[in-house]
């Protein structure tokens, strides 16, 4: 790495935190981690439906006659699943078997507030819970200026990083995702950053040999609703479906396609996933468990590692 490759990524890392010991609590002090996690927060409450889309179900479009997206411009993943247009950059990582999508997750008795959804998603906590010790408190923010620029200091800090240190946890955030209006326009070109920086963080770990040891997780505070609103948006939800790439990542779908016939009194989807088993697949990484203890809860990872199966 040279001077000026240096000072780019100190910069992006500038005034975040480098205390990254106790991010993950379950993990032994002593126990070395190959793995740099990534959390991307999808700021605002991602839209699942237009996301990962359920092309082969016809109340998508009865639900949403105008943001509905048709067959003829989505990405097929299987006969009755599909992804918005603007991710054909991650298709590639899709067809290398790489990038597990985890439909349904989210929360019992979701909250519609943007902070304390997040405070609940922050703290690993249930929705009656009220913490003020962030379980993800020690991490890495990375803000290079635009959401690429960021993927691409995070790639280069990933390829430098010492294998003997902990796990490593760098958050990336991509905001605008609160489409109560013109979701249509807004949420593609969102999407279009969101693949573009993904497909980039993925090129770089993989010409820098780090890409087996890199896990990359979105999270969103809610889902939206399953129908469209008056002003061509959506609004907050509940359920939302979630990626999960790297090197030694099983893709395929996971959770649960979405049930639009048992949607909550304001629209939103029903949770099949505890999102604590996204934290617990990444733990269990680590410290090489069955079940993983988040808040006093052992949970179950998700089969969507190559080394669990």
């Amino acid at each position: 790495m040279n001077r000026r490759e240096f000072l780019s990524i100190a910069g992006a890392f500038a005034g975040c935190t480098s205390d990254i010991g106790e991010a993950f609590a379950s993990v032994p002090p002593s126990l070395p981690s190959m793995y740099t996690l990534v959390l991307v927060d999808l700021d605002g409450g991602n839209d699942a439906l237009n996301t990962v889309v359920p092309i082969a179900d016809a109340r998508y479009r009865t639900l949403r006659p105008r943001l509905a997206l048709s067959r003829d411009r989505v990405l097929p993943l299987d006969a009755r699943t599909a992804l918005h247009p603007s991710l054909s950059p991650l298709m590639s990582t899709w067809r290398a078997g790489e990038l597990a999508i985890v439909q349904g997750v989210g929360y019992e008795a979701p909250n519609r507030s943007h902070y304390r959804s997040r405070q609940i998603w922050d703290t690993a906590s249930h929705a009656d819970e009220y913490r003020v010790d962030d379980w993800l408190a020690h991490v890495r923010d990375v803000n290079a200026g635009s959401f690429v620029a960021s993927c691409d200091a995070a790639a280069r800090f990933i390829a430098a990083r010492d294998l003997a240190q902990r796990m490593d946890v760098i958050r990336l955030t991509l905001h605008g995702f609160d489409t109560h209006e013109y979701q249509a326009a807004r949420h593609a070109a969102l999407l279009a950053q969101l693949a573009q920086g993904l497909a980039s963080l993925r090129a770089r770990s993989i010409a820098s040999g780090a890409w087996g040891r890199t896990l990359v997780m979105t999270r969103s505070e809610f889902g939206r609703s399953a129908r469209e609103n008056d002003a061509g948006g959506t609004e907050h939800g509940a359920a939302a479906a979630h990626f999960v790439m790297g090197g030694n990542v099983r893709g395929g779908l996971f959770g649960a396609p979405p049930r639009l016939d048992q949607m909550d009194a304001q629209g939103g989807l029903p949770v099949e996933v505890d999102f604590r088993r996204l934290y617990a697949t990444v733990l269990d990484a680590c410290s090489q468990r069955d079940a993983i203890s988040i808040r006093g809860e052992r949970l179950e990872p998700l089969p969507i590692l190559r080394a669990l199966v």
